[in-house]
């Protein structure tokens, strides 16, 4: 028959006082043994635990199809659930313990327990926390969430788990029921309100941004009222920080582009198309009617040659077009015929409203090229080409007068 821990005890007991220890070293001994053994029971049950069950799992982990279990059954989350054993097995083997050890005070049982209580809180808010971390990771591999800010979400949980254990390991020093203390934070919720405002409000913000898909890591957004304008590096419960094109960092908190208008330039580079709209002005008492030694020179012209191919000098009613007019079509026949122009977007040359400053001649197109530096470099080669031509056609572009023509 199994011999059971306190006939053990007192089997042990008897075999000192046969060696000729007195009672109160015999106590004391008896108290040690059983103290020794219990802390190698947990060591023992702990390095099991860790060369054993965790080299299975991880032998039954990769040997499947799937990534995501080698995520969540990773080293850190099986090593912290094994350390929730060794506070369990301390709590069972605690009375006798207590029985050994000769502890009679009721306030230092009382005392025992309530560690035990807390270590075995703290050591499943660790094994918690690694949890979170390892679907955090395994969010982040999936496609569909690249970029996100679930940083905040993971943030959020920590929050969450660590009030949670507060109020536990609380509950267990006062030796009250977890349910008074929540209903006692309830009464001075407008307190707890106050003082997680701003994580509160961005919690809120990061649900609404992540369901709504208005922010993601590596975007480029511009709020003008708070002068950023930069990309998104990271985002998190409290702040979201953006590189600004001079490498410096700009944060914000989350709750700002909930409440402000901001605009996300990822949509643009998403499309394929990136928008050019430049406009030059042209002195008005430089515009005429086209005459036919105008068209003829043009025709003639290299550099508008083929601009005019296929060009009607007439309107359908018979009525002459102007210089202008034929201007604006041969624009609209380069920009059409670009190669790096997205030609499955909107593009057109058109006539603004005069103004005292001229007439508003309108370039709208958009790059193939969504890159910046490309994006800037065509817009130039097309604005100079665009400049250059306007002599060719009689028209002269409107500028300020300067020293020079004040000289004239």
């Amino acid at each position: 028959m199994e011999m059971s821990t306190p006939n053990l005890i007192k089997w042990i007991h008897k075999l000192l006082i046969d060696a000729g220890c007195t009672q109160e070293l015999a106590d004391k001994i008896d108290g040690w043994v059983v103290l020794i053994g219990i802390v190698l029971c947990v060591l023992l049950i702990h390095a099991l635990m860790r060369r054993g069950v965790v080299r299975l799992v991880h032998w039954g982990v990769h040997r499947t199809k799937f990534t995501w279990d080698e995520v969540i059954f990773d080293d850190k989350v099986m090593n912290r659930l094994g350390y929730i054993l060794m506070p369990i097995i301390f709590k069972i083997a605690l009375p006798s313990i207590i029985y050994s050890a000769s502890i009679t005070g009721k306030w230092l049982q009382g005392a025992l327990y309530n560690i035990v209580d807390i270590w075995t809180v703290l050591a499943g808010l660790l094994f918690v926390y690694s949890l979170l971390k390892a679907l955090y990771e395994l969010l982040e591999r999936q496609p569909g969430m690249q970029g996100k800010p679930i940083r905040g979400l993971l943030q959020t949980g920590y929050v969450i788990i660590f009030l949670i254990g507060l109020i536990l390991v609380i509950s267990i020093l006062l030796d009250r029921s977890p349910m008074l203390l929540l209903t006692g934070l309830g009464a001075s919720a407008a307190v707890i309100s106050f003082i997680f405002k701003d994580s509160l409000m961005g919690l809120i913000a990061g649900v609404q941004l992540s369901l709504n898909n208005m922010l993601k890591v590596g975007d480029w957004i511009e709020m003008p009222s708070r002068g950023i304008d930069g990309i998104v590096e990271e985002v998190t419960l409290t702040t979201i920080k953006i590189r600004a094109w001079n490498n410096t960092l700009q944060t914000i908190p989350p709750y700002l582009l909930i409440s402000e208008p901001f605009d996300n330039w990822q949509a643009m580079f998403e499309s394929g198309g990136r928008r050019i709209k430049r406009s030059i002005k042209v002195d008005i008492s430089s515009i005429a009617f086209a005459d036919d030694a105008l068209i003829e020179r043009l025709r003639g012209n290299e550099a508008t040659r083929e601009l005019m191919d296929g060009v009607a000098t007439e309107s359908i009613e018979g009525v002459r077009f102007t210089n202008v007019d034929l201007y604006i079509k041969c624009l609209n026949r380069f920009i059409d015929g670009h190669p790096r122009v997205n030609h499955k977007m909107l593009s057109m040359v058109r006539q603004l409203q005069p103004t005292e400053w001229g007439l508003p001649i309108e370039m709208y197109f958009f790059t193939a090229d969504v890159r910046w530096v490309p994006h800037e470099h065509l817009q130039t080669e097309i604005v100079s080409h665009v400049l250059a031509l306007a002599p060719l056609f009689d028209i002269r572009i409107y500028q300020a007068p300067t020293t020079m023509d004040l000289r004239r």
